[in-house]
């Protein structure tokens, strides 16, 4: 299996005739046409004035055009897509952060990232979409309007494996989002560390309908595919609705999401059970967040196919490991074997621990990021002995399963959307009757977690929960913000005076 390369040379195992890119409703586009419309762009983008390491901001609705988008803004400089539901404190904030050269639209977006990309005088990008074309095809307009004038005589200027093809935002409990930038080598590795667990063959097909800014949909869905010469269908994004229906249209030979998603499509699966039948898959994949073992049994009996539970993270490029293809053994409640790095559990003394000893989860391999962009103080903390350390607490068995037991990290996992409390608190914190704020995890049937606060106000401060949530949901996308927030008079403290976000929900009777 060849790890090395860049995403550009990744697409060149697929038949030039065969199919890449599907949408509902489209024409595919096959691994020729995804070729020219990489090179095309690589094209494009020198035109404008970007070159290897630039970061290039991406805001864009999931679709087709997004993941061709992805691939073909990597291959030129460095691909950053952000989440279209943030708002303007947030988009500024990434922004300014990624020191981005350039922000990627579509044509029509009313997105507040353009305001806010042109108030910092970086240049605003216009991404026109043929609808009329095979699905993902698109031109560039530059700042002036115009399309990007390309010397017919130029080279495109393609990234090299060690240049950062992807940059994307992880969120820790101490600080503000970490910047994750992970090398052609990373992602192309992670792609065929999938590929091989999965044993994806150029007939598989995938439908996606994870998120394109998330590194799940962007590396399981997507690269994975590509990589192993099949397609991936391009939804607009998850809906229960239409998941089966796209089941008929795709007719994909598997699926990935998080727990939330498939639980969502077993309360609809009775009913579209001539849709399951007609559409047998090869496997059901499920990462980003633990799936209870209960879930897992539903979807095996509902879609009569074994469901491959995965354990990844962004500083990966996603995977880890994984429960294995039958006829090995998967088993319910562990995240399965090393699929790609290494895996070991490592004591306080920063020394790996014996089979069945708990410890702390860690990684090295060539998946691994070589570390957070300009936090060298984020850098001492992750890696020890060359290890990268997940923040989570497991255990290995004697077959080198491993299992989750708890989290070192107190970084909220809401249905797979990691949140940075302290985020969160330092929004609460500019309510001008805040005086103090704790955001922490609350139980969720559903979402695994949800986000809760406690906040004590200043003497004479009058706030309800309502006018709180309402002023959060004004600086934080949708799902940052708190689902419950107590005001008290005091947070509960342990026994060094710190506020202990775990545990917090318990004390509060939210658990």
């Amino acid at each position: 299996m060849d790890n090395t390369g860049t995403l550009y040379e990744l697409l060149g195992g697929g038949d030039a005739s065969a199919q890449a890119i599907r949408a509902p409703d489209r024409e595919p586009m096959t691994f020729g046409q995804l070729r020219r419309q990489v090179v095309d762009t690589v094209r494009a983008l020198n035109a404008l004035g970007l070159k290897r390491g630039d970061a290039v901001a991406v805001v864009l609705p999931n679709g087709p055009e997004m993941a061709t988008a992805f691939v073909s803004v990597a291959s030129a400089a460095t691909s950053a897509p952000l989440n279209p539901a943030y708002r303007a404190d947030e988009l500024e904030f990434y922004l300014s952060d990624l020191a981005a050269k350039a922000l990627i639209v579509d044509e029509g977006s009313e997105s507040p990232a353009i305001d806010v990309a042109r108030a910092a005088g970086i240049p605003v990008i216009t991404l026109v979409a043929d609808t009329a074309a095979p699905a993902g095809t698109f031109t560039l307009r530059g700042p002036d309007g115009a399309d990007a004038q390309v010397d017919p005589a130029s080279s495109p200027v393609f990234a090299e494996p060690d240049d950062v093809a992807l940059v994307l935002h992880t969120s820790g409990t101490t600080s503000r989002p970490k910047q994750v930038p992970l090398s052609h080598t990373n992602v192309v590795a992670s792609a065929r560390h999938i590929g091989a667990t999965l044993r994806l063959v150029p007939t598989d097909r995938c439908l996606n309908i994870m998120p394109l800014f998330h590194i799940h949909g962007l590396i399981a869905a997507t690269l994975s595919s590509l990589a192993a010469g099949g397609s991936v269908f391009c939804t607009p994004g998850f809906n229960a609705l239409r998941f089966f229906g796209w089941l008929d249209e795709a007719k994909p030979s598997w699926y990935t999401a998080v727990p939330t998603m498939h639980q969502a499509i077993l309360t609809r699966a009775d009913r579209n059970a001539e849709s399951i039948a007609r559409n047998p898959l090869r496997l059901i994949r499920s990462s980003s967040a633990s799936l209870p073992p209960q879930v897992m049994l539903q979807l095996e009996d509902t879609f009569h196919a074994p469901v491959i539970e995965s354990y990844g993270m962004t500083e990966a490029a996603h995977q880890m490991a994984s429960n294995p293809l039958p006829p090995l053994d998967r088993k319910p409640g562990s995240v399965g074997v090393a699929a790609g790095p290494e895996v070991g559990i490592m004591g306080d003394d920063g020394a790996l621990v014996p089979t069945g000893e708990i410890g702390e989860v860690v990684i090295r391999g060539r998946n691994v990021t070589r570390g957070y962009a300009n936090n060298e103080a984020a850098n001492q903390d992750a890696f020890t002995n060359g290890w990268f350390r997940t923040g989570d607490q497991g255990r290995l068995d004697d077959g080198g399963y491993l299992y989750i037991t708890g989290r070192l990290k107190e970084i909220i996992n809401r249905g797979g959307e990691k949140v940075s409390p302290r985020e969160i608190d330092e929004i609460l914190l500019d309510h001008p009757v805040v005086a103090q704020a704790c955001t922490f995890a609350m139980p969720h049937a559903m979402l695994g977690e949800d986000i809760a606060a406690a906040v004590v106000l200043s003497d004479g401060g009058a706030a309800t929960e309502r006018e709180l949530r309402e002023f959060c949901s004004q600086h934080l996308a949708d799902f940052k913000v708190p689902r419950k927030i107590l005001v008290l008079d005091e947070i509960p403290k342990g026994a060094t005076g710190k506020v202990q976000r775990i545990g917090l929900a318990a004390k509060l009777g939210l658990g």
